[in-house]
């Protein structure tokens, strides 16, 4: 095994926050578009700046597409991380994941940016085949916390054209099912002049790019018998980092499997990423009891308990798995090139106190 390197990037106990802001004043509240509810996320002291990602890309201003974009930049320079959730929105996972990182990492070194609802018209409704509930509620110091379960694809309303037969992918050529053309990790690295969902695409590719991402992850979730759960797929520039990173999540009991982006399935966040921008890139994927499409036949009673996994347990793995890849990225940085962040909830944490205790 790996040594478990000592980083301040590793998940820290939690701060006691003051009033205040850390690193600068915030923008005003964006103003929420046709799609996800941007008033779900409240920033935490280390959020220096809100953005809306129509920022990297005009065209989407106004529209569902259009979603909030956190800044969370430490007063010492250093290396940006790029963090995407909700890219599909039942994956909630991923959702809350990255609105625990809004709400309590406090960046020392370097810089982190953070989009919690990647897709923000998948964020405004529920397919009625998705299984699970529609809504999560938190009980925090706050008062009650809601956030809207949504699904994996662009509302077709909001796309402005039916499904094709068939969907082509624009760089490959692939031939896909034509509701994949609502599919935003199908669309990657997107089109200026695209449908909505390759906008977004394109714009969160511009981020990553324009804003020199040194490491990008995308957070997603899998059935517990996909081949995809308990998954870090990395681009084949990065696969030994996230083999590295694999390691030190064994040490802590995570068992973490890898794989490298294939080169022949294009459109997917790990590979295209990767391939059009600087960043070391990634896709996390934790189990998700409520996806029915990777269980084989079990009884639907089945797929609507949370059993072995509930939210708590895959949020903390998924913060875990980002934190382990970042400290192997800093073990071969100077220490003036290392990403430095405190105030994260560790999975002890999170099952300890639950996810309530860390929302504001």
């Amino acid at each position: 095994m790996r040594r478990r390197t000592t980083l301040a990037v590793a998940a820290l106990p939690l701060l006691h926050w003051t009033a205040g802001h850390a690193g600068g004043v915030l923008s005003p509240e964006p103003k929420s578009p046709p799609g996800a509810p941007q008033s779900e996320i409240k920033p935490g002291n280390g959020v220096t700046a809100q953005r809306r990602l129509s920022q990297w890309l005009p065209a989407l201003a106004g529209t569902p597409g259009d979603t909030a974009v956190f800044v969370l930049e430490g007063k010492v320079p250093g290396p940006t991380v790029f963090v995407a959730g909700g890219t599909h929105n039942m994956e909630m996972a991923g959702v809350i994941a990255a609105t625990l990182l809004v709400e309590r990492a406090v960046v020392q070194r370097g810089r982190l940016i953070v989009v919690p609802r990647a897709n923000a018209s998948g964020a405004s409704w529920r397919d009625p085949k998705d299984l699970g509930p529609g809504e999560y509620t938190f009980d925090t110091a706050s008062g009650k916390r809601t956030f809207a379960v949504g699904t994996r694809l662009t509302r077709s309303t909001h796309q402005g054209a039916p499904d094709p037969s068939s969907y082509i992918h624009p760089s490959s050529q692939e031939k896909l099912p034509g509701y994949e053309m609502r599919n935003l990790n199908r669309a990657h690295p997107g089109k200026a002049d695209g449908n909505l969902t390759q906008k977004t695409a394109y714009a969160l590719t511009r981020l990553i790019a324009v804003e020199g991402a040194h490491v990008a992850f995308d957070l997603h979730e899998a059935g517990p018998r996909s081949r995809l759960a308990w998954l870090i797929i990395a681009n084949p520039k990065n696969v030994e980092q996230a083999a590295n990173a694999a390691l030190d999540l064994g040490d802590i009991g995570i068992d973490m499997r890898i794989e490298a982006s294939s080169p022949t399935f294009r459109g997917l966040s790990h590979l295209e990423w990767g391939e059009a921008t600087k960043a070391a890139a990634y896709l996390i994927e934790t189990p998700n009891p409520y996806q029915a499409s990777s269980y084989d036949g079990d009884p639907l009673e089945e797929l609507r308990k949370e059993g072995d996994y509930p939210l708590w347990m895959r949020v903390g793995v998924q913060l875990e798995a980002v934190m382990a890849v970042l400290n192997v990225h800093n073990s071969s940085a100077a220490p003036t090139a290392r990403f430095e962040a405190v105030g994260v909830p560790s999975l002890a944490d999170l099952k300890a106190r639950g996810i309530g205790a860390f929302l504001n």
